[in-house]
């Protein structure tokens, strides 16, 4: 009898706590409502409005498998975090990476993609990541400094030559100097001779020495050019994540990215999109802009100009997965889906779509 009893007890205690799991659980939508974001390749929107991607491919199949009604809801990253974590999302898809802080908050599925974090940098082998990465300033000053040493030598052999050599020298003030600036100009550059001779002892005495001045300022013209641009161009090289304290980062707010440089307080501006932070680095206004690496290697790939590279070390590891509210009744069949697709041919073939062979 007194078995009898237990097991009762025990029954009653099963089907108990069953029934407040069960009240715990958050019931789905029906169709599911599945937030979705653009991440390219993972998850991109066509013209006429439906998506396509790793990502969505992979949820299409897990859901056909399951018998699944469901539907598209577009939103920004950190809706799809709240979203889901608080229920008005029964998943959340895209490149969504699994952390630490997000794990407090929701539930994920099997990862079914690992990468790591990359840095998008200017590519200084193009001429737009020439032209942005020249040292303006300091051509400015140099080339200036240049054009004030010519204009000095030409007002000098103005005032030497106006009265004995009108011809090549004559005139008023402004004609003359501009005249004997020319001759300076192409003395020191060695780009032609006869057009403008003087004639005068002085004026010859000034002559050898301005073209054997000019052979000492154009050596240390070339040298400080060359110098100003190696110091920035080394100054401004990004070899990888320890490059990057003290330089002009971005990064997308609340990203997997965003938390790496927080946690190594690395500053950094925030730009809402990929393709802003991006043209920021072409543009020269950022140093580096860092993100998922697939996903920097996608946008880098589409842009015609080659102004942006990627680095070719990833750092950070980040698994992709699925976004669950926590204690979500449908997560166990998710993953047995998943990891059955996962092992299928049609997954490499999606992959090879995408992303190309290794």
């Amino acid at each position: 009898m007194r078995l009898v009893l237990a097991a009762l007890v025990l029954q009653l205690s099963v089907w108990i706590n069953g029934q407040a799991l069960a009240q715990e659980r958050p019931a789905p939508h029906d169709p599911l409502r599945v937030a979705i974001k653009e991440a390219p390749p993972f998850s991109m929107k066509r013209a006429d409005g439906k998506w396509q991607g790793i990502t969505v491919t992979l949820w299409t199949a897990v859901a056909a498998e399951r018998g699944y009604r469901y539907e598209f809801i577009e939103t920004d990253l950190q809706g799809m975090l709240d979203g889901v974590a608080g229920g008005q999302f029964d998943a959340g898809v895209g490149a969504l990476s699994v952390t630490p802080e997000r794990e407090e908050r929701m539930d994920f599925s099997h990862p079914f993609y690992s990468t790591g974090l990359g840095i998008a940098v200017n590519d200084q082998t193009s001429i737009f990541g020439l032209l942005a990465r020249l040292p303006w300033r300091d051509l400015a000053l140099i080339i200036g400094g240049l054009l004030a040493l010519m204009l000095a030598a030409g007002s000098l052999i103005w005032l030497l030559e106006r009265r004995d050599n009108p011809d090549h020298f004559g005139g008023t003030a402004g004609p003359g100097i501009g005249q004997g600036f020319w001759w300076s100009a192409v003395t020191m550059t060695t780009v032609g001779y006869g057009d403008k001779v003087p004639v005068t002892s002085a004026g010859r005495a000034l002559a050898i020495i301005w073209m054997i001045s000019s052979v000492i300022v154009i050596a240390g013209f070339t040298a400080a050019v060359t110098s100003a641009l190696t110091v920035n161009s080394l100054s401004n090289a990004i070899q990888g994540p320890d490059d990057l304290p003290h330089r002009r980062v971005g990064s997308v707010p609340g990203s997997a990215s965003a938390g790496y440089l927080n946690s190594h307080r690395i500053g950094f501006v925030t730009y809402t999109t990929l393709d802003a932070g991006l043209d920021a680095v072409a543009s020269g206004t950022l140093d580096a802009f860092v993100y998922d690496r697939p996903l920097l290697l996608y946008k880098a790939s589409e842009r015609p100009d080659g102004s942006v590279r990627v680095l070719p070390k990833a750092f950070g590891r980040q698994d992709y997965a699925i976004a669950l509210p926590n204690r979500s009744p449908i997560r166990e069949a998710i993953n047995q889906s998943l990891v059955r697709y996962l092992d299928s041919p049609d997954w490499q073939a999606t992959m090879e779509r995408w992303l190309g062979r290794d």
